[in-house]
């Protein structure tokens, strides 16, 4: 039962930073999964069920908040369930022995693209267009990427595709956020039926997938209102670095790296972590940024 509760919690919190992140939701969930025991495969597929829940009331809810651009939803999504779809299947087809150190390395390297992403330069200009002039070409590769990478990282969809669409410079962060997370529920079903094929029914904790699933609907509403409301770039130094330490062990015993080196590193990273949410805290203007009603708090930077 505690476990349950914990994992119920897990599903709220993850929800919470991707609905106001865009990014953040398989990472969080995959990584408590983990370190419950279970193989990267049924962590990825359990978390890919339960995300076709929580996507569709987050994009409900961005959708009434007017955030959502359908034709990006489509141009984005479609390719990006393309790459899911062969994500859930090369990470099915691997053994339990070779997978751990290839999620490992990806959850740990996705932690600190969202922490050191914290550190953007400041003062760059906001786009306010609602609508994404992107293309196919950049839309398609983007897609596939993502949905790869989610799939056989059990997370990645936000930070391949939220941090490409805003550091573009040529969409509102709002509707970047919105429609990447609406985008996801495309993205998930495909990984879910790549896991099923993959993996059979065997191969999915029905109950773990009811409770992150239960945790995330009470936070997508939430979650989608305080898109507008907290500084993203501290949510992004607190979630990145919680992401890195929960995996760092399971990457030094996965690659097999001394075990004696494991509390230097995690010491290191620490303090790298404390820095990185001093700095971003006493960015005044990310601050004043969040208390401005209606003000994107997402920063774009040219790519």
């Amino acid at each position: 039962m505690k476990q349950l509760v914990l994992l119920a919690a897990a599903g709220l919190a993850a929800q919470l930073i991707d609905g106001s992140l865009g990014m953040g939701y398989g990472v969080t969930s995959t990584s408590v999964l983990l370190a419950g025991g279970l193989t990267p495969a049924t962590a990825s597929a359990s978390v890919h069920m339960a995300e076709l829940g929580t996507t569709v009331a987050s994009g409900v809810s961005h959708w009434r908040l007017r955030n959502v651009d359908w034709w990006l939803v489509l141009r984005l999504g479609v390719p990006g369930a393309v790459g899911a779809f062969l994500g859930a299947t090369v990470l099915s087809s691997l053994s339990t022995e070779a997978a751990r150190p290839v999620m490992a390395l990806l959850l740990v390297g996705l932690g600190l693209f969202i922490l050191f992403r914290s550190f953007r330069r400041r003062g760059a200009a906001v786009s306010e267009s609602r609508v994404s002039p992107h293309g196919r070409r950049f839309l398609v590769p983007l897609g596939l990427l993502g949905g790869f990478v989610d799939a056989t990282g059990g997370g990645g969809w936000g930070p391949v595709s939220t941090t490409a669409l805003v550091s573009a410079g040529r969409t509102s962060p709002r509707t970047v956020i919105g429609s990447v997370d609406t985008s996801e529920f495309l993205v998930s079903l495909a990984a879910s039926a790549g896991f099923i094929v993959g993996l059979g029914g065997s191969g999915v904790r029905l109950t773990h997938v009811l409770v992150l699933l239960a945790g995330g609907l009470v936070a997508a509403p939430i979650a989608a209102w305080l898109v507008s409301r907290i500084p993203p770039k501290i949510m992004g130094a607190l979630v990145g670095g919680a992401i890195v330490m929960t995996n760092l062990g399971q990457l030094f015993s996965s690659l097999g790296l001394p075990q004696g080196a494991l509390v230097p590193a995690a010491v290191v990273l620490l303090m790298v972590w404390a820095i990185a949410v001093l700095v971003v805290a006493t960015d005044r203007s990310a601050v004043e940024r969040s208390a401005a009603p209606g003000v994107p708090q997402v920063v774009a930077e040219p790519v």
